[in-house]
C-alpha cells in the first residue's frame, strides 16, 4: 500500500522518496511464488509493505492531530452514466479545475500522490460494461429468437439463438443444413426457448460486444451477452470449483435420475451432475431440454474430481443462512456473478459501501445495491464498518486497476427470488408489475430521495419498491442538476409520472417525469390496441419490382406498423407513390399487432378507418346477426376468406355473396376489397364464422317464418327471377324466398329433352307443380324438382322425406345421384339416398354402360334391406317375387348365416365348423405374388400366404416366383391359422369373425402333420437364427419380408445380396413374393421391429469399426452427394466417405455427381483410424473389381512412394494465403507455394484456382520425417520444349516484333509484344506512318495486331520505343530471302508453332553465313506476323503479268517483304517453280541454290486465285482474317473447314477465337458466331457443353434472342421435346413477346400435334401482354387454325366473326380472312363475306369500296360464272346509287 500524501494546506509534507510500489499478486501462486494463504497465520506482506503501513499509519495520526480532521477515504469516480441508475460519487466534491495549481494537484491526484482511496465505490453502468465483463441477469423477456436479460442498474443486454450453449448451436446448424435448399424461413422454430428459459430465471452472462447507435434525438446502446458456458465460466479451473460456488452449466444429456451438465471448462472429463431431487420446486426431468442453461450451487465432488455434485434449486440456492456462502477459495477466480460471499464492511458512504472478501478481494455495492434505495435509510445507519454482511457477486470490473467486484445486499439476490410488493411472504406478495403495469400513469408520485446530478427516487405506491427518474426524464427541458431542500423537485414534492419499465434485478420501477412521455398515447408496442384509430406520419415507402408493395407509418417514437399494399385505399392504386409522400401524416387503424415478433400491421382504406362500427376483435364478442366491414384475404372457388382484425377471420361462401347467381366469384370480387357483411353463424371454441354479404334487410322475420313453414316434399309454385344454363331461380309467391330448379329436374326424360324445356321458359313466367327436394335453413337454400315421376310420388306419399319413413318392400321414387362400378346411388327429399347394387339391377341393365342410366335420371324400386343402426338401406329393380318367392323379408340375407353352400372338403356343413388348428379342402380361385387366394364353401373365403406354404429352402423351385407351380381350381389340403383383416392386411385370431370372414391357412407339410399347431410370434424369434422369408414390399432403403403370416421384418437394403450388382435394382432382382435366407439380427418385441440381413459373408455383421478390415470390398448405400465426397453407409451405423481422390483410377473421371442418392455400390475399405473412429472409403476398379486397367493416377498411401521429379495429379484442398494445399490422396496432401504456381506472374492468383479444381504438377521436394511434400504447377517443370517467355532483357534495337495495340492516345499508340512477359513499348505518332499527316486512332484501335521495328530501348527507365513505318522493313537479300523461306517451310509444317505469336529476328543478326545465331531466332518461336501494316502492303502492290509468260519484270525493290511460312508481306505468294504445281514447301525446299548472285526472280501474284477458289488451307484462312477480322462468313467457314476434317476441338477453338476478335460493335457478326457454336455443341458436344455456351451467349447477347435460336437449332435437329421446354422457359421469363407465343403455338400445333395446348397458349397471353397487342396476335391464332394441318377452319372463323364484332371498321382483318377463306376454297362462304364487307352496314367509303368491289369481281372471273359476275357488278351499282343518293345527287 502506497504512502498517502496529505494535502499543501496544513499539512506537514513528506519529503521522503516514493519507493516503488508493490501490487500483490491475486491470481493462483506458482510453486515459485509465495501461496495466497499460507498455513499457520502466517503474514503474506513483505517486509517493505510491513513498513509502508507503519510509515502511513504514523502519517495519518500526524494528520489528525494537525487538522482535527480525519483522513477521508473517498475517491473521485469517473463521468456519470446517462443510461444507469446512480453514480457513486458525491457531486459537491467535484470541482472543476481552476489555474495551474489544480491541474497539478489533479495530475498528482492521477498518480497516486494526493488523498487516493484504495477502493474505489461504483456501480455498473454501460460505460463500465466492456467485452469480456461477467454480470449477474435475470429473464425478463423471451423471444422468437433471443432472450433479454435484465442486468443490474437498469441495463438490458440481450442473448442470440446462438450463444446459449454448444448443444443448440449444433442443433441449429444441423437444422440449417437440412433445410438449406427448401429455403424454409422457419427452420430456427424447431428450438423453443420458452422451453428452455422461463422469466423470472438468474443467469450468468459474459458480455460479448456493447454497441451505441444514433437512431433520432436518444441514441440506443445494444449490449450482446453470451450464456455459454465455456465464456460464463472464464478463467474457472478444475480446481476453483469448491462447495457453496455458483458455477454455470449447459444439460448434456438427460437421465432417468438426474441431469449431466457442461460445464464449459478446458478439461472435457469433468462433468456436472443434478440429482432429480435437486431440479427444485415446479421443474422435472422430462420438461428439461438438452441445451438448456442453469447457474447451479455447487455442492461437492465425487471422489475422483470428475464429476461436480449441482443444484439448481432457487431455495438451496438462496438458503444463505445456512451456509449457502463462499467464505474460502484457492483463488480469486472462484468468485464469480451469482456467487454469495461474506464480506467485511470497511466503508460506508453515502453513495454505497466498500469491503473485502478474505481480507484481499476488493468488493463494493453502489447506492442501489446496497439497499438504501428500497429501505430509505442511510447506509450509515444500517452498516457499520467492521461488520460483515452477507452478499451475492452481481458484477465484475475487468478496466479496474485492481480486481474489484461488484456486489448486492439486496434480500431478493440474496434469497435467489424474484423482487415482490409489500412484506408478506414471497408467495403471497404480488410481483410489482401486477400492481402497477408498464405504462401505468401514477398521479402522485413522491420524491423520497434527491441525488443532484443523476436523478430522483420517487413513491409510486408500491410497497417496498421505489422508481427511480433519471435526471434527462425530469422535464421536457434540460436539467443541469437538481436539489433536495429547493426548486420543484425537492424532497417531498409530489409529481405526476408514468412507469415506463421495471428492472427485475434492481426491484426498482424506471420512471418519467416528462409531459410529452405522460401525453403519449402508447409507449410500447403491447400498449397499442387492436381496432384503435392511430394518427402518424409515413416513415418509409417500400419498393419492389411491381412497384409500392407497402408503407412503414410511425405512430410514437420507435413504434411503426406496415400498411400493406392491399390496404393502402379502398381501390386499386395504380401509382400509390404519387399519393403518399414521405413524412406525410395519415390516419389508420390498427389491424393487428404481435409483440413477440415486434410487428404491428396498419390500414388506410377509408371504408374501415371511417367506420363507426366496433372492430371485431374476438370470437367472444360476436353474435350471429351482427354487422362490420372486413376486407377479403383471398377469393376462392367456393367464397372467400374475409379478414377483420386480430385473428379473426369468417368464409363467405359463394352462396352469400350475392342475391343473383354468381358462377366464379373472381369475376365480381378480388382480393383487398372491403365489403359489408352480417354473421350468418359463429362457433366460438373452433373460432370459425360464416357471414353473408346479402342484404339481411331482404330476409326478414316474414321470410324466416316462411321458409320454416316450408317441408319436404311439399307442392309449390314460383315465379322465374333468373336463369342460367344449368338452373333456373324462381320466387316462391309472395314469401320473397328464392329456390332453385335444375334443368335436369324439370322432366323425366333425356338430358336434351330437359334443355329444350328449359329453353322455353322465359323471365317472368309462373311454373306450377313443383315439389321441395332440398332446404337448408342456415343458407338459406330450396331445391325444387319439376319431375312428373317425383311429383306423382309427393302427392301419393311415396316421396322418401325421412329415414323414419323407409319400410322393407316399399315402392320408392327417386332420382340418380351417383354411378359406381358395384351400384348406382339414389336420391331422395333432403339428404336421404340409398344404395342399387350392381347385383339388384334388372339382368339387361347390367351388361350397358353405366348401367344403362344417366344422372338425375328418375329411378322406381323397392326397399330391399335397413339398417337402422347405420341408418342405411338397400334398393332392388327386380321383382320382388324373383328374389325369394314373394317374401321380401327373406331377400336380405343375414350375414350371421352359418350354413355352408358345396364346401371344398365335403364334410363341412357350417360356418361354425371352422376353428382354430381345423383341417379342411381349399380350392384356388386365383394366384397372387405373395399368397393364394382360395375358398372354403360357396361364399366363404380363404387366404394362404407363401410363407405358409413351403418347408425346405429345397421344396422352392422358382425362387423369384415361388407360387408359379400352382394353378387355379386346384384342391390343397389346409389348416386354419386364424382370420384375415383384408382392409389393413393383418392377421387377426380366430375369434374375431366379420360379416364376410376370410381365413388364414397354411399349407405346410409340417404344420398338416403336427398334432399340436404352433403359431409363430416375435417374440420366439431370436437374434442370430435363421429364416426362410418372402418380399412382401419394396421401399426405397428395404425390403419388407414374412417370415409366417403374421410376422415381419425388414432388411435393409445393403443387406440384401453380397452381390452389389444386384443391389442396383431392387425390384427387378427381388421382386415381390420372392424367397430368400436371412439371419436375424435383432429383435425388438417391445416396438414390434425386426431387423434381418441375407447376405452370407463376413461383411453382414458389420455392426462397429472392428468389424471392418483394410481391404475388405463390400456394398453400400450413398446417403449424401457433395462437391468433394459421397458418403457410404455400410451399416445401420456406419458410415464412410469416399473422397474425390478414391473415387476412380483417373481422376479426370471422378466426379460425385455420376452418383444418386441411396444408389447400392460396391467400396473397399481403404484406410482405417481407430483411434478417431474414422475410415475411408475407395471407389476405384483397381481396388474394388481388381481391375487390370491402366492406373493414370496411383493411390498413394504413403509419402515414401513419392520422388522429386514424379509427375502427380491431384485436387486442389485449401487455398491458402501462402499457396494451395493439393491432395493427392486422402492420406497424401502436397503444397505449392505461390512462386510455384506460374511461370508468369499473377496478380490476382486465388481467383485463377478452385478447390477440388483438377492441377498436376511436378514434385519438387519430400520429406519423410514430417510427410510434407512440395509440388510445382510452372509449366517449365512439366514441359520439356517450354520456352520462357520474352522479358525486357531481351529486347534489342532493330529487333521485329509482333505484338497488339493496348492503348490508343494522340501522341502515339502503346503496343504489348507477343510471347513476352507484358513487355510493352510506345510508337510515337512520327513513327506510325510514312505518311506525316496521320492520326493515331483513325489508323489503330486497341486489340490490333501489328508488326514493330525496336528503335531504341532505355533501360535505367525501362521504356522502349518502336516504329510501325512500312520503310522500317527493308527487303532482304536472295540469300537471305531463301534462308528465310526454307525456315518458313519447317514452320509451316508444325501447326502449334503456326498458331504463336512471336518475334520476328532478321537476318541482320545473323552469323556470316547469313543464319540467324540459336539464342537468337527459335524456330518454334517464327511465326506470321498479322499487322494491317502487311495487309495494307499487299493490298497496294500491283503487279502486271502477262499472259503468255510465267515471268514478269522484276518488282520494285521497296515492295519486297520477308517471307515467312510462304506468305510475302508486299502481296505476292512465295516463289513458285515453272512447271507451278508443286507445293510451296517442295518448292522451297528443292530449289537449287545459286552461288552467283542474279537478280530475283519474279513472284507470281495468286492473290487473284485465292479470291476466286476461296481459302483452301488453315494458311488460308489465317491470312485471310488478317484483312476480315471481323467477318463472321470467314470465321464460320473457317470452322466448317475444321469439322470437315473432324477436328471439332479446333472448330470449338476458333470459333472462342472469332469472339474475342471480333469488335464489339459488331453484335450481328458475334451472335452469329454464338448460334454457329450453338449449333456445333448441339451436334459434337454434350449436354453440359451445350448448356455452358447457352448461358454464356445468353450472358453476351439478347437473352430473348439467343432463346429463340436454340429453339430452332433444337427443332431443326428432330430435339422437339428439348424445344419444347425451352418454349416453355422462354414462355414464362419473356411474358411480353407476342410472336413467341405465336411461334410456340405453330410449334405444338404444327410439329408436335398437339393443337389443344397450342390453342391453351392464347388466354395465357391475352393476361400477359398489353391489351394494344391483343388483337394483332388473336388475328394470327385465327391464321394458325386455317393454315395449320391439325387446325379447325371453323374455329379461326369464330375466333375472327369475335374480333370483327369488335372491330368491323379494321378492313385489315376483312382481307386476311378473305384471303383464308379463298385459299380454303368455299365458294359460298367467300361470297357471304364479300356480300358482307360491301354491304350497306359498312359504311365503306368509296376508295375503299372499289378495292373490295374489283377484288370480288376479280375472284368471281376466276372462280365464277357470268351470273355471279352480273350479280358483282349489280351490288356495285346499288352501292354508287346510294351513294350519290346521300350526296343528295339524282
Amino acid at each position: 500500500m502506497a504512502p498517502i500524501k496529505r494535502k499543501s494546506g496544513g499539512a506537514v509534507p513528506d519529503i521522503r522518496p516514493q519507493k516503488k510500489q508493490r501490487v500483490p499478486s491475486t491470481t493462483l501462486a506458482t510453486p515459485k511464488e509465495e501461496p495466497a494463504f499460507p498455513r499457520g497465520g502466517a503474514s503474506v506482506l513483505t517486509p517493505l509493505e510491513h513498513k509502508q503501513i507503519q510509515i502511513q499509519a504514523k502519517q495519518d495520526v500526524l494528520f489528525e492531530e494537525i487538522t482535527g480532521k480525519k483522513v477521508s477515504r473517498q475517491s473521485f469516480g469517473d463521468e456519470e452514466n446517462e443510461e444507469g441508475l446512480l453514480s457513486t460519487e458525491d457531486p459537491k466534491k467535484i470541482r472543476k479545475p481552476r489555474g495551474k495549481k489544480t491541474l497539478r494537484r489533479r495530475k498528482d491526484t492521477n498518480s497516486g500522490t494526493v488523498g487516493e482511496r484504495t477502493v474505489r465505490i461504483e456501480g455498473l453502468s454501460y460505460k463500465r460494461l466492456v467485452p469480456g465483463s461477467l454480470v449477474l441477469g435475470q429473464v425478463s423477456q423471451i423471444n422468437r429468437h433471443d432472450i433479454a436479460l435484465s442486468l443490474p442498474n437498469n441495463l438490458t443486454g440481450y442473448v442470440p439463438l446462438t450463444s446459449i450453449s454448444d448443444s443448440i448451436t449444433k442443433r441449429l446448424e444441423a437444422i440449417a443444413m437440412n433445410e438449406e435448399s427448401s429455403g424454409d424461413e422457419e427452420g430456427d422454430g424447431q428450438t423453443n426457448l420458452a422451453a428452455v428459459f422461463s422469466v423470472g430465471q438468474y443467469i450468468r452472462a459474459y458480455v460479448i460486444s456493447t454497441e451505441e447507435t444514433s437512431s433520432g434525438t436518444r441514441g440506443k446502446r445494444h449490449i450482446t451477452l453470451s450464456l455459454n458456458p465455456r465464456q460464463a465460466n472464464a478463467g474457472l479451473t478444475k480446481l476453483d470449483i469448491i462447495a457453496n460456488s455458483l458455477i454455470q452449466a449447459a444439460v448434456l444429456n438427460v437421465e432417468d435420475h438426474g441431469l449431466i451438465m457442461d460445464l464449459g471448462l478446458g478439461d472435457t472429463v469433468v462433468r456436472g451432475f443434478i440429482s432429480s431431487e435437486e431440479l427444485g420446486e415446479g421443474l422435472d426431468l422430462s420438461t428439461v431440454q438438452v441445451g438448456a442453461v442453469y447457474l447451479c450451487l455447487v455442492l461437492g465432488k465425487s471422489p475422483n474430481g470428475k464429476t461436480i455434485k449441482l443444484s439448481m434449486d432457487p431455495c438451496r440456492i438462496g438458503d444463505v443462512g445456512k451456509g449457502a456462502y463462499l467464505t474460502d477459495a484457492p483463488t480469486v477466480d472462484a468468485f464469480l456473478p451469482g456467487t454469495a460471499v461474506d464480506l467485511l464492511v470497511s466503508e460506508v458512504t453515502a453513495f454505497g459501501i466498500a469491503g473485502k472478501v478474505m481480507g484481499l478481494l476488493n468488493v463494493t455495492a453502489d447506492l442501489i445495491h446496497s439497499g438504501a434505495a428500497s429501505s430509505g435509510k442511510d447506509l450509515e445507519e444500517r452498516y457499520v464498518i467492521g461488520n460483515k454482511v452477507k452478499g451475492r457477486i452481481i458484477c465484475t470490473f475487468p478496466t479496474s486497476e485492481k480486481k474489484k467486484l461488484g456486489v448486492s445486499l439486496q434480500d431478493h439476490l440474496l434469497c435467489w427470488r424474484e423482487k415482490t410488493a409489500g412484506t408478506a411472504s414471497p408467495t403471497e406478495s404480488p410481483s410489482p408489475t401486477e400492481l402497477l403495469p408498464i405504462s401505468s400513469v401514477v398521479e402522485k408520485a413522491m420524491v423520497v430521495k434527491v441525488e443532484p446530478n443523476l436523478g430522483l427516487l420517487v413513491d409510486i405506491g408500491v410497497s417496498g419498491v421505489r422508481g427511480f427518474v433519471h435526471i434527462s426524464r425530469v422535464s421536457d427541458s434540460k436539467i443541469e442538476t437538481l436539489s433536495e431542500s429547493s426548486g420543484p423537485y425537492k424532497l417531498g414534492s409530489i409529481h405526476r409520472a408514468r412507469v415506463i419499465g421495471y428492472n427485475a434485478i434492481d426491484g426498482l420501477f424506471v420512471v418519467s417525469l416528462e409531459p410529452k412521455v405522460i401525453n403519449r398515447q402508447y409507449l410500447r408496442l403491447e400498449d397499442v390496441k387492436v381496432g384503435h384509430v392511430v394518427k402518424g406520419y409515413i416513415e418509409k415507402l417500400l419498393i419492389n419490382g411491381d412497384g409500392v408493395s407497402g408503407l412503414i407509418v410511425n405512430i410514437g417514437d420507435g413504434l411503426s406498423g406496415l400498411v400493406p399494399a392491399s390496404h393502402l385505399s379502398d381501390i386499386h392504386l395504380e401509382h400509390p407513390e404519387r399519393k403518399f409522400k414521405e413524412g406525410n401524416t395519415v390516419n389508420a387503424r390498427v389491424l393487428s399487432t404481435h409483440p413477440e415478433k415486434r410487428q404491428m400491421r396498419l390500414t388506410l382504406k377509408k371504408a374501415l378507418v371511417n367506420s363507426d362500427i366496433e372492430p371485431w376483435t374476438n370470437y367472444s364478442k360476436l353474435q350471429a346477426g351482427m354487422q362490420a366491414p372486413g376486407t377479403l384475404l383471398s377469393v376462392l372457388p367456393s367464397g372467400a376468406v374475409v379478414q377483420f382484425y386480430g385473428p379473426v377471420r369468417a368464409f363467405l361462401p359463394i352462396s352469400e355473396m350475392s342475391e343473383p347467381f354468381i358462377k366464379d366469384p373472381k369475376e365480381h370480387f378480388r382480393s383487398g376489397q372491403v365489403v359489408n357483411v352480417h354473421i350468418v353463424s359463429v362457433d366460438v371454441e373452433e373460432k370459425r364464422m360464416i357471414v353473408s354479404c346479402k342484404d339481411p334487410s331482404t330476409f326478414g322475420p316474414l321470410q324466416q317464418e316462411a321458409l320454416r313453414s316450408i317441408k319436404l316434399g311439399d307442392i309449390v309454385a314460383g315465379s322465374v327471377t333468373e336463369k342460367t344454363n344449368d338452373e333456373i331461380i324462381v320466387e316462391l309467391g309472395d314469401s320473397g324466398l328464392k329456390a332453385t330448379i335444375s334443368v335436369e329436374h324439370l322432366t323425366d326424360g333425356s338430358a336434351s329433352k330437359s334443355t329444350s324445356a328449359a329453353k322455353r321458359i322465359r323471365i317472368g313466367q309462373t311454373i306450377k307443380d313443383l315439389v321441395v327436394l332440398n332446404k337448408q335453413e342456415t343458407k338459406r337454400l330450396i331445391r325444387l324438382s319439376g319431375k312428373p315421376n317425383i311429383l306423382k310420388a309427393a302427392r301419393e306419399g311415396k316421396l322418401l322425406t325421412a329415414f323414419e319413413d323407409v319400410k322393407e318392400g316399399a315402392e320408392v321414387v327417386g332420382y340418380v345421384n351417383n354411378i359406381t362400378r358395384t351400384g348406382v346411388f339414389v336420391q331422395f327429399a333432403g339428404e336421404l339416398s340409398a344404395l342399387l347394387l350392381k347385383s339388384y339391377l334388372p339382368n339387361e341393365f347390367t351388361l350397358r354402360a353405366d348401367f344403362g342410366m344417366r344422372r338425375y335420371q328418375s329411378v322406381s324400386a323397392h326397399v330391399l334391406s335397413v339398417d337402422h343402426e347405420q341408418r342405411r338401406f338397400l334398393l332392388t329393380m327386380k321383382p320382388i317375387t324373383d328374389t325369394n318367392n314373394g317374401n321380401v323379408q327373406s331377400t336380405i340375407t343375414s350375414s350371421h348365416d352359418t350354413l355352408l353352400s358345396n364346401p371344398v372338403d365335403g364334410v363341412s356343413s357350417s360356418i361354425e365348423d371352422f376353428t382354430l388348428g381345423k383341417s379342411t379342402k381349399a380350392k384356388i380361385n386365383s394366384i397372387k405374388e405373395t399368397q393364394l387366394n382360395v375358398q372354403l364353401a360357396d361364399g366363404v373365403r380363404g387366404r394362404i400366404d407363401v410363407s405358409a406354404v413351403f418347408d425346405t429352402w429345397d421344396d422352392i423351385k422358382d425362387r423369384k416366383h415361388p407360387l408359379r407351380n400352382f394353378h387355379p381350381k386346384q384342391v390343397l389340403a389346409v389348416r386354419i391359422l386364424g382370420m384375415h383383416d383384408s382392409r389393413n392386411h393383418r392377421f387377426l385370431p380366430i375369434t374375431h369373425r366379420t360379416k364376410a370372414p376370410v381365413f388364414e391357412l397354411t399349407a405346410k407339410r409340417s404344420d398338416l402333420i403336427a398334432t399340436d399347431l404352433d403359431m409363430l410370434t416375435l417374440d420366439k424369434v431370436k437374434a442370430g437364427t435363421s429364416w426362410m422369408v418372402y418380399v412382401n414390399n419394396i421401399a426405397g432403403d428395404c425390403l419388407w419380408v414374412n417370415l409366417s403370416p403374421n410376422v415381419r421384418g425388414r432388411i435393409r437394403a445393403m443387406d440384401v445380396s453380397d452381390e452389389a450388382s444386384l443391389l442396383t435394382d431392387l425390384p427387378k432382382n427381388f421382386p415381390v413374393g420372392s424367397a430368400l435366407k436371412a439371419n436375424v439380427l435383432k429383435v425388438d418385441v417391445e416396438n414390434n421391429r425386426l431387423d434381418l440381413t441375407a447376405r452370407a459373408g463376413p461383411s453382414s455383421s458389420v455392426t462397429s469399426l472392428e468389424d471392418l478390415s483394410k481391404g475388405q470390398v463390400l456394398p453400400g448405400r450413398i446417403t449424401k452427394i457433395t462437391d468433394r465426397q459421397i458418403i457410404v453407409q455400410l451399416s445401420e451405423n456406419i458410415s464412410g466417405p469416399v473422397h474425390l481422390v478414391n473415387m476412380a483410377d483417373d481422376f479426370s473421371k471422378a466426379n460425385p455427381w455420376v452418383y444418386k442418392k441411396n444408389q447400392q455400390i460396391r467400396v473397399c475399405i481403404r484406410d482405417i483410424d481407430a483411434p478417431n473412429t474414422r475410415f475411408t472409403l475407395s471407389t476405384r476398379p483397381s481396388q474394388v473389381l481388381s481391375s487390370s486397367l491402366l492406373v493414370e493416377d496411383p493411390d498413394i498411401t504413403s509419402v515414401t512412394q513419392l520422388k522429386v521429379n514424379d509427375v502427380r495429379r491431384g485436387f486442389i484442398k485449401t487455398i491458402g494465403d501462402k499457396g494451395l494445399f493439393i491432395s493427392l490422396s486422402s492420406s497424401v496432401t502436397a503444397f505449392c507455394r505461390i512462386g510455384d504456381l506460374s511461370d508468369l506472374y499473377i496478380k490476382d492468383w486465388k481467383s485463377e484456382f478452385d478447390v477440388d479444381q483438377l492441377v498436376k504438377g511436378k514434385i519438387i521436394g519430400v520429406d519423410v520425417p514430417s510427410g510434407h511434400v512440395r509440388m510445382s504447377l510452372k509449366q517449365s517443370h512439366l514441359d520439356k520444349d517450354y520456352w520462357p517467355p520474352l522479358t525486357f532483357n531481351d529486347m534489342k534495337v532493330s529487333q521485329t516484333v509482333t505484338g497488339k495495340i493496348r492503348k490508343v492516345e494522340d501522341f502515339g499508340v502503346f503496343v504489348v509484344v507477343d510471347n513476352s512477359a507484358n513487355v510493352s513499348g510506345l510508337c510515337h505518332k512520327s513513327n506510325l506512318s510514312d505518311q506525316a499527316s496521320a492520326s493515331p486512332k483513325k489508323l489503330y484501335k486497341e486489340g490490333d495486331a501489328v508488326q514493330a521495328k525496336i528503335l531504341t530501348i532505355n533501360r535505367d527507365k525501362r521504356q522502349i520505343s518502336l516504329g510501325l513505318k512500312a520503310s522500317y522493313f527493308e527487303p532482304l537479300s536472295e540469300a537471305e530471302q531463301s534462308e528465310n523461306e526454307v525456315l518458313g517451310s519447317r514452320d509451316s509444317d508444325d501447326e502449334e508453332t503456326e498458331a504463336m505469336h512471336g518475334v520476328m529476328i532478321t537476318t541482320s543478326h545473323g552469323n556470316e553465313h547469313g543464319v540467324p545465331n540459336e539464342e537468337e531466332m527459335d524456330i518454334d518461336q517464327t511465326r506470321d506476323m498479322n499487322s494491317d501494316l502487311g495487309m495494307q502492303q499487299a493490298e497496294s502492290c500491283d503487279v502486271p503479268m502477262d499472259k503468255d509468260s510465267t515471268t514478269t519484270p522484276s518488282m520494285p525493290a521497296g515492295l519486297s517483304g520477308l517471307s515467312t511460312e510462304g506468305f510475302d508481306w508486299s502481296g505476292g505468294i512465295s516463289a513458285i517453280n515453272d512447271q507451278g504445281a508443286e507445293s510451296e514447301t517442295d518448292t522451297e525446299s528443292t530449289a537449287p541454290k545459286k552461288k552467283k548472285r542474279r537478280k530475283a526472280e519474279i513472284k507470281v501474284d495468286r492473290t487473284g486465285d485465292l479470291d476466286a477458289n476461296g481459302p483452301q488451307s488453315i494458311a488460308d484462312f489465317e491470312r485471310h482474317l488478317l484483312g476480315q477480322p471481323n467477318s463472321s462468313v470467314l470465321w464460320l467457314s473457317y470452322m466448317a473447314f475444321q469439322l470437315e476434317v473432324g477436328e471439332v476441338t479446333r472448330a470449338r477453338e476458333i470459333a472462342e477465337r472469332a469472339l474475342e476478335t471480333i469488335h464489339i460493335r459488331e453484335e450481328g457478326e458475334k451472335l452469329n458466331i454464338w448460334v454457329a457454336l450453338l449449333n456445333l455443341e448441339n451436334t459434337y458436344g454434350s449436354k453440359e457443353s451445350l448448356d455452358d455456351v447457352f448461358k454464356r451467349a445468353c450472358q453476351f447477347n439478347d437473352s430473348e434472342e439467343i432463346h429463340e435460336r436454340m429453339i430452332s437449332i433444337y427443332i431443326q435437329s428432330g430435339q422437339n421435346q428439348k424445344a419444347d421446354d425451352l418454349f416453355q422457359a422462354a414462355i414464362k421469363k419473356y411474358t411480353q413477346t407476342p410472336a413467341l407465343y405465336f411461334n410456340y403455338a405453330t410449334f405444338l400445333m404444327t410439329t408436335l400435334n398437339e393443337p389443344e395446348r397450342a390453342r391453351g397458349l392464347l388466354p395465357r397471353a391475352m393476361q400477359a401482354l398489353p391489351s394494344h397487342a391483343h388483337l394483332s396476335l388473336t388475328s394470327k391464332f385465327a391464321q394458325l387454325e386455317f393454315n395449320s394441318v391439325n387446325g379447325e377452319a371453323e374455329r379461326g372463323r369464330t375466333i375472327f366473326e369475335t374480333l370483327l364484332s369488335q372491330w368491323p371498321k379494321r378492313l385489315d382483318l376483312w382481307n386476311i380472312l378473305l384471303d383464308l377463306e379463298i385459299k380454303l376454297g368455299d365458294q359460298e362462304a367467300v361470297r357471304r363475306l364479300f356480300a358482307r364487307v360491301t354491304g350497306a352496314g359498312m359504311n365503306l367509303k368509296p376508295r375503299k369500296a372499289k378495292y373490295f368491289f374489283k377484288r370480288w369481281l376479280e375472284y368471281e372471273e376466276r372462280a365464277g360464272n357470268e351470273n355471279s359476275r352480273e350479280r358483282v357488278k349489280a351490288v356495285a351499282a346499288d352501292y354508287v346509287k346510294g351513294q350519290g343518293k346521300a350526296l343528295g345527287t339524282p
